[in-house]
């Protein structure tokens, strides 16, 4: 069974590479992560550990997730720059994409200096089996007429709750990691990128981002609050889900008097994360990383402390 959402999802087919035949769906064991950290003191205690890997051929994914965790992703002290960066993967609230837009992501950011934590958030429950998940995901990304399109609005309020928390943990443990509590930004990834506009707009957040990176996420207007940090967007043209919308989250946070920044590239579908397949797409963590240097965002402070590891 050709499965068109997911090659949509992951770019295959608007990435120049053609129709081609999605690999099965496999259930895989959870990585050993002894270095994850429980984003809460009980961190779900009482409930079931429902949490499914599945590997789709190109990629792992986490589902089910009921037990939030943050892992952090150090950079060596000798290039460490105090600035820190949470990375919240992709998933349409459905599971979250840790090998695209999770890990491969945090170390390009700590091999540039930038301390890392990946945000693994919880999700909506999908059913067990990998077929029935398969159909269900249809219906997320590419429902045909007959069928009923999920609704993942319920999935936003705790994916935010979690963000916020690990911005929580990763400012009062800064000095610790050797980070800046004036510096810690997010990066976002589809649903990740909602994700990031959420914690940005909670009214109710003591915690919020210093700067923001907005990868392929929902470019209708939002309404954007007074704190608004300044924002990296990166969008494809081709991208099935969001290409097409136009620019009005652009065009909001400039109304609003707000620093940003738009890359809209000619090709690179929809999920390009860490990918590397050869399109306009494949520049945007170079370019986000002179982003931040074009805002001093990676300056090390003379004082700065070094991280111990």
């Amino acid at each position: 069974m050709a499965r068109i959402w997911l090659l949509v999802l992951t770019g295959v087919l608007l990435a120049g590479q053609g129709l081609a035949q999605a690999p099965e769906m496999v259930r895989v064991p959870a990585p050993e992560d002894t270095a994850s950290l429980p984003l809460y003191e009980d961190n779900g205690a009482g409930l079931a550990d429902t949490e499914i890997w599945t590997d789709t051929g190109t990629e792992r994914w986490a589902r089910n997730v009921s037990h939030p965790t943050l892992l952090p992703v150090l950079p060596d002290p000798e290039v460490a720059t105090g600035a820190a960066v949470i990375v919240v993967p992709g998933g349409g609230f459905q599971f979250v994409s840790m090998d695209n837009e999770g890990y491969p992501i945090a170390h390009w950011l700590a091999e540039q200096g930038v301390a890392a934590f990946v945000l693994k958030y919880r999700v909506m429950q999908t059913p067990e089996p990998e077929a029935e998940f398969d159909a269900h995901m249809q219906r997320r990304f590419a429902p045909t007429p007959d069928m009923t399109p999920i609704d993942v609005r319920p999935g936003i309020p705790p994916a935010v709750e979690d963000a916020q928390a690990a911005l929580a943990m990763v400012e009062a443990r800064a000095a610790e990691w050797g980070i800046d509590p004036d510096r810690i930004g997010m990066l976002g990834f589809s649903a990740g990128a909602i994700t990031t506009l959420g914690t940005v707009q909670a009214e109710d957040g003591a915690y919020r981002p210093d700067f923001i990176g907005y990868i392929y996420g929902p470019m209708t207007a939002p309404t954007v609050p007074e704190t608004a940090p300044p924002m990296f967007v990166a969008l494809a043209a081709d991208d099935a889900l969001f290409g097409q919308q136009g620019f009005g989250l652009v065009e909001a946070w400039q109304s609003a008097g707000k620093p940003v920044e738009l890359h809209f590239y000619d090709s690179g579908g929809h999920g390009f994360g860490s990918y590397r397949r050869g399109n306009p797409a494949d520049g945007w963590f170079d370019q986000f990383l002179r982003w931040m240097d074009g805002r001093g965002l990676r300056e090390a402070e003379a004082d700065q402390e070094p991280v111990s590891r």
